[in-house]
């Protein structure tokens, strides 16, 4: 795989993108489908419907322990994560999130979680 990088949905399309995978559950407001340019919706992987209503609740306080529960709900998904890995082959892959916060937002834990796994 090529670089592994996350970028806003909202954010213009560019060739060193190469594979755009959405990583959230729900669709992006007021986005088409021909707007995102996305390759694959990974939707499967994104943070439980409960668990992200949880966390945007309060996102300053519960930011430390939403990281540890979205990890433990990935940890049983190796198989998708790698097969997401392969889906870019060569090329980079790119995470796409809605949220406004580049900072703070599953698609970076994900994208940590991608990097560990290392090569199979």
């Amino acid at each position: 795989m090529g670089t592994l990088r996350t970028k806003r949905i909202y954010d213009p399309a560019a060739p060193e993108d190469g594979v755009r995978v959405l990583v959230d559950r729900l669709w992006p407001r007021g986005l088409t489908k021909a707007e995102a340019a996305i390759d694959h919706w990974a939707k499967d992987i994104a943070p439980s419907t409960d668990l992200r209503k949880w966390v945007h609740a309060d996102m300053e306080a519960r930011w430390p322990a939403f990281e540890a529960r979205y990890r433990a709900e990935l940890a049983p998904q190796t198989e998708v994560l790698r097969a997401l890995v392969a889906l870019a082959g060569d090329r980079s892959l790119t995470l796409l999130y809605s949220v406004k916060d580049p900072e703070r937002n599953h698609a970076v834990i994900l994208r940590q979680v991608l990097e560990a796994l290392g090569p199979d």
